[in-house]
């Protein structure tokens, strides 16, 4: 949210402007609220963004259906709330419903397309997103819904003379946990290397004892998972509405390209930035915060063309 309480909505809305008054100890505050605010808004992107990076980055599978994994998971979220009044509930829920959804799309569908290259690919996923859409619209109907924050984080929190959300710092310490998560389990098992080397040879994959089609269902399945979880996290923080899918995705996928294919620390440090630079610039500058972040995105290709930790091409 802004300082006034606005929450920046992906795509849509403007904040009011901001007028720094009140001397050096305002300008510290809203500084510091700006800035926990975009790492939030940023923790959310990276949600999202991890599982596309892993998705396209290592399995070079151009997945534009992504987004509307988030955007299932948060009317899962809303439907599960509505039904046991359980947000922590949603929280397991949807991401092992969208998990399931996403193994089964590659099994049926990708898994026949690998070889075809990214035109199919882009056909295929696209037609999926429209037919999430309607699918969404035909049992919610076009109507914008929501959901409260869970018990105790519907509040704010007041330090250093700033105000933040409550949830917003929820929604901050989710994504350093997940983070942290995959990070660790990243580099305990080597998936990166695993898929890597399944693209590049499957035939010396296989030689090698990999069962490469369980490792890209179940790599699929736990992308499809994290697109989940980041609708529920969305949820009580966005409007919920058939086509929410579509503003989110683009950052999304600035955060992967700025962050490097397939790279994790890519994805947490391209979604800080692109989180910081959309509340800062649609709290300062709303005419011009999309031209901020696809501005930070071009100056970082001109002199990384790979990323910021992606392999130098």
């Amino acid at each position: 949210m802004d300082q006034q309480g606005h929450r920046p909505v992906p795509g849509g809305g403007r904040p009011r402007e901001v007028t720094f008054s009140g001397g050096r100890g305002a300008v510290i505050a809203t500084a510091l609220q700006l800035t926990v605010n975009g790492l939030a808004f940023g923790g959310l992107v990276f949600l999202l963004a991890a599982g596309l990076s892993i998705i396209f980055g290592l399995m070079d599978v151009l997945n534009l259906a992504h987004g509307s994994f988030y955007m299932v998971g948060a009317y899962v979220a809303y439907s599960v709330v509505l039904a046991t009044h359980s947000f922590w509930l949603a929280m397991i829920v949807a991401p092992l419903l969208l998990a399931v959804i996403g193994g089964l799309l590659e099994l049926v569908f990708f898994r026949r397309l690998y070889r075809h290259g990214h035109l199919a690919q882009v056909l295929l996923t696209f037609g999926f997103t429209l037919v999430f859409v309607d699918l969404i619209r035909s049992r919610y109907g076009p109507t914008t819904r929501s959901i409260p924050p869970p018990p105790g984080l519907g509040g704010a929190v007041h330090l250093a003379g700033a105000t933040f959300s409550s949830y917003s710092l929820f929604v901050l310490g989710v994504a350093v946990v997940v983070g942290a998560l995959l990070l660790a389990g990243w580099r305990r098992f080597r998936v990166g290397a695993v898929l890597r080397a399944g693209v590049a040879d499957k035939e010396m994959a296989g030689l090698l004892g990999i069962n490469l089609a369980r490792v890209f269902t179940l790599t699929f399945a736990f992308g499809a998972g994290l697109a989940g979880l980041a609708g529920v996290v969305a949820a009580p923080e966005f409007a919920i509405y058939p086509g929410m899918d579509a503003s989110v995705l683009i950052l999304a996928l600035v955060v992967v390209v700025l962050g490097g294919l397939g790279s994790i620390e890519g994805a947490m440090l391209g979604a800080a930035l692109i989180g910081l630079g959309y509340v800062i610039g649609t709290t300062l500058f709303p005419q011009f915060a999309l031209v901020l972040i696809f501005g930070l995105m071009a100056a970082v290709l001109v002199v990384r063309p790979s990323g910021l930790f992606g392999r130098r091409l």
